[in-house]
């Protein structure tokens, strides 16, 4: 669907055109009328012969004063038929190339998709949220029903469509099926119901999180199938008073959050069951301790966390290593396990 601009360009431009030709067509017969004394019909007919270069005879022997406005009639008319042409001719082609081109070509990168994430709203929360994949370098689609979202999601560098993500058929054409993981960002806490019971029943794989904009809200949208629901007011609230509280404890975790002109940045590792390293312990990987990363925990794969992990811990396939360190550092780790 084209945008809200280039519908209105489009208005004008036909405004444009049907202007031209009906000054020139008007002006032309009733000229005609009144020098020549042709009939309103003859005077249209000349008219229309004269500015389409048709070079028909003339009804009736011209005057001097017939020829001159017949000369004048010739620059302007054809002129303004050729501006006419011109627009209608550039309209044709942004309709019929521009939009569907960049239409197909959307849909063949929504197609190639494979285990990404579908973002579902493009307020502030889902905003922040998709600066955050788009900074991960991760695969990820922006769903918003409004135009001026989606352009502003565009215009950074984001895959994003104009569609309803509380509609089966949105999903489905934004490869949930495929998808890994869904965040339902929308400020209604209806809405993002609706779109995790959507999501879960076509694909019961998905991992999914939204936000609650009521506390009593959060159960409702955990027993539909969200897997984490966070409440802004609540997580401000205990932020706030572990500013007051606990300070150092806030500033070491926005350190460990953020990656905003620091190198250092928290992570996390999955191992891969054809990892050389699967059944080694922490202590026997040499190279963890010389790439300078620190692991924080170990997610195992039957959701157990080991905090401060000793070094005799042993690394299973499906496990996860939550790590601090530097990107280089973390990324070469990365490799190693995933190799």
């Amino acid at each position: 669907m084209p945008s809200r601009l280039f519908r209105s360009i489009l208005v004008r431009r036909a405004l444009l055109i049907g202007g031209l030709l009906c000054i020139t067509l008007i002006a032309g017969t009733t000229g005609f009328v009144l020098i020549e004394d042709f009939s309103w019909f003859e005077g249209f007919y000349m008219t229309l012969t004269t500015i389409t270069t048709i070079g028909y005879q003339e009804l009736h022997p011209l005057s001097h004063a017939g020829r001159v406005f017949n000369s004048i009639l010739i620059l302007f008319g054809v002129t303004a038929l050729f501006v006419s042409f011109g627009a209608m001719t550039q309209t044709i082609i942004e309709l019929e190339l521009q939009d569907p081109f960049g239409k197909r070509r959307k849909k063949r990168m929504i197609d190639h998709l494979q285990n990404h994430f579908i973002v579902c709203g493009f307020g502030r929360v889902g905003r922040n949220a998709s600066y955050e994949m788009l900074r991960a370098n991760a695969p990820f689609l922006v769903i918003d029903r409004n135009e001026q979202r989606v352009a502003k999601a565009e215009s950074a560098g984001m895959l994003a469509v104009v569609a309803d993500a509380t509609r089966d058929d949105s999903l489905r054409e934004a490869g949930v099926l495929r998808a890994s993981g869904l965040i339902a960002a929308l400020p209604s806490d209806a809405e993002n119901l609706f779109i995790i019971l959507s999501a879960k029943t076509l694909n019961p794989r998905l991992t999914v999180v939204t936000r609650a904009s009521e506390e009593e809200a959060g159960e409702k949208l955990r027993r539909a199938g969200a897997d984490t629901v966070f409440t802004p007011y609540a997580m401000a609230g205990r932020q706030l008073a572990d500013a007051l509280l606990r300070p150092h404890v806030v500033e070491f975790l926005d350190f460990a959050r953020s990656d905003v002109g620091s190198t250092v940045t928290t992570e996390q590792v999955s191992i891969d069951s054809n990892s050389a390293f699967v059944g080694k312990t922490l202590a026997q990987l040499p190279d963890l301790r010389s790439s300078g990363v620190i692991v924080l925990a170990i997610r195992k794969h039957g959701g157990q966390t080991i905090f401060n992990p000793p070094p005799d811990s042993a690394i299973a396939p499906g496990d996860y290593l939550i790590v601090m360190g530097e990107r280089p550092g973390l990324q070469q780790l990365e490799q190693l396990f995933t190799s």
